[in-house]
């Protein structure tokens, strides 16, 4: 029925398809940054909080009787180390943009959403017809223009800390512009979290930024933090709206219970291990600098290949080495690059052959 849709992606070198890797291969793919996946003490710990409780999974929304004092635990915890009023777990990170921006974004409202934002925040934006702008790409004076140029009864910047294909960072100057003229930010921290700041809690520590009742923090459960689910984070104000506006939160399952469990105790260990992470981080990001003459501020490293075709004959020799490395194909990326991700796990002397490997095959093409 869609034959010839297949066969034109795969004369592209457009075709996905899901596979089951061999385990052994050093992790260099995924976003298990802290290489918590396989961390079986903190997975046993988190057995060891489920077997306290009577009921083990959701059961139904979180507004049925969905809610579990797990996710609780875990929201009032999340909300209090990252300095906000307020949160609210919700299933996966695609759900929590889709609630966020359905949800915040009303009549008279306009939202102005970075060209580079995850495909939830784009997908949930083309529910909102003319209400949404969007600015090119971590350009302060693009955004300021068009913040100018559609006045609202609410203007709402949707931004992320790490930009999870380039590996760059949200500017500063985004944050101060968003306060001068009093927007509200949505701030996807997928990618920063468990990454940035000396307590490893995201892009507002790094910078130093104070909390104020205009941020809205999400971020996701499945990366840094070795599980699967997501978080907002905000004022109690806005938490309670959505809580009574998202149709992703009322209308979806509660999300995981032993999954919350097991974000809640990697939580605590990255807490109490934040000075060891924080040092394994500062030393991939400056073998990236000395192998590859650019500044690394997060923990991915994008290099580019000359077309798809390549890109995937290069894992494929990357994995004949020994390593797993996400070969990210157009049209998810207007380049298609080699997406190299610094685990911590994985030893430096293995990081410095995989980039060198990559190097090479790029120029010799």
């Amino acid at each position: 029925m869609y034959e010839n849709e297949l066969k034109a992606l795969k004369k592209a070198g457009r075709f996905r398809e899901r596979k089951v890797f061999d385990v052994t291969l050093d992790d260099l793919a995924s976003n298990d940054y802290l290489g918590l996946s396989r961390n079986k003490k903190q997975f046993k710990k988190a057995v060891k909080l489920m077997d306290e409780y009577t009921i083990k999974s959701p059961k139904a929304s979180m507004l049925v009787n969905g809610y579990h004092p797990i996710h609780r635990i875990f929201e009032r915890e999340m909300a209090t180390e990252h300095g906000f009023e307020e949160g609210l777990v919700v299933g996966s990170g695609f759900l929590a943009n889709m609630a966020l921006i359905e949800a915040l974004v009303r009549k008279g409202d306009m939202l102005f959403m970075d060209e580079s934002y995850h495909a939830s925040g784009v997908m949930a934006s083309q529910l909102l017809g003319d209400r949404v702008v969007t600015f090119r790409h971590n350009d302060v004076e693009d955004l300021r223009e068009k913040l100018e140029a559609y006045p609202a009864k609410r203007q709402i910047i949707a931004v992320e800390g790490v930009y999870s294909m380039g590996g760059d960072l949200c500017k500063k100057e985004i944050f101060t512009l968003a306060d001068e003229v009093e927007a509200l930010m949505i701030v996807d921290e997928a990618h920063s979290a468990g990454v940035l700041g000396l307590n490893l809690l995201g892009i507002f520590e790094y910078y130093g930024i104070t909390i104020n009742e205009r941020h809205i923090k999400m971020g996701t459960l499945g990366k840094a933090y070795g599980s699967y689910g997501a978080y907002i984070l905000a004022s109690e104000h806005i938490i309670t709206f959505l809580v009574n506006r998202a149709k992703p939160i009322i209308y979806s399952t509660a999300p995981s219970v032993f999954d919350t469990a097991l974000a809640y105790v990697n939580m605590k260990h990255i807490s109490k291990h934040a000075t060891e992470y924080s040092q394994k981080i500062l030393e991939r990001q400056m073998l990236v600098r000395q192998e590859l003459g650019v500044e690394c501020y997060s923990l991915i490293v994008p290099m580019e290949m000359p077309n798809n075709e390549h890109t995937q004959l290069v894992q494929e020799g990357l994995m004949e080495q020994g390593y797993l490395v996400g070969a990210i194909r157009q049209p998810t990326v207007s380049t298609p690059i080699m997406r190299v991700i610094l685990n911590v796990e994985i030893p430096l002397s293995k990081i410095r052959h995989v980039l060198a490997l990559i190097k090479h095959n790029a120029s010799e093409y």
